[in-house]
C-alpha cells in the first residue's frame, strides 16, 4: 500500500491551525491507485458473504460504491440528517462542542444481512461508532468489519469502536 500512501497530500493548517491535513482527491483523480485501493478491500472481503457496503456520508460513498459493484452486493448511505427521502432512523452523537446525528432509511437491510462499513478515514470514530449504533440498534444485521482508507492512529478512534473488526490500508 506504499503506493497509495505516496497519493495523499498533506495539507498543512487545514481547516484550521495544527491541523495537517489528509487530502485523498490525488489518488481518486489516479484510476490506477484508486483501482488498487478498491481491488484491496474487495479482496479482502470476496469471500466473506457480504451482503450490503455501507458509505458514510460523504466520501465513504465512493469507496463503499465502488466496493459493492466490485463484490456484487447493493450498497447503503449513512447520511447526515435531512438528506435522505424516505422514513429513517437516526442516531445522535457528540462532537467537541454539541451533537450531531446520522440517518439510514429505515428499510436498508433484511434480517440477518452481512454489513460491511467503509469510510475514507477513521480519526476520532464518533461518526463511525455512530453508525456502527444506529445499525445495530436498528436492525437485525450483522456488521462484519470496519473498512477505511487511511487510519489515523494518533486520533485513538479505535477506541470508540471498541469489539469491532477494524482494517485500514494506510495508517499515520
Amino acid at each position: 500500500m506504499q503506493k497509495l500512501e505516496t497519493a495523499i497530500r498533506t495539507i498543512p493548517d487545514f481547516p484550521k491551525p495544527g491541523v495537517q491535513f489528509k487530502d485523498i482527491t490525488p489518488l481518486l483523480a489516479d484510476g490506477y491507485l484508486f483501482r488498487q485501493a478498491i481491488d484491496a478491500f474487495a479482496t479482502r472481503h470476496a469471500d466473506s458473504g457480504i451482503d450490503k457496503v455501507v458509505g458514510i456520508e460523504a466520501r465513504g460513498f465512493v469507496f463503499a460504491s465502488a466496493v459493492a459493484y466490485a463484490l456484487g452486493t447493493g450498497t447503503c448511505l449513512v447520511r447526515k440528517p435531512g438528506k435522505l427521502p424516505h422514513a429513517v432512523h437516526r442516531q445522535t452523537y457528540d462532537l467537541e462542542y454539541g451533537t450531531d446525528a446520522v440517518e439510514i432509511h429505515t428499510d436498508a437491510f433484511e434480517p440477518g444481512q452481512k454489513i460491511l462499513i467503509i469510510d475514507d478515514v477513521l480519526a476520532t470514530g464518533g461518526t463511525v461508532a455512530a453508525t456502527v449504533e444506529l445499525i445495530q440498534n436498528n436492525f437485525d444485521a450483522n456488521i462484519v468489519e470496519l473498512d477505511f482508507l487511511i487510519e489515523l492512529a494518533f486520533l485513538n478512534g479505535r477506541e470508540k469502536l471498541e469489539g469491532s473488526l477494524i482494517h485500514a490500508l494506510i495508517t499515520y
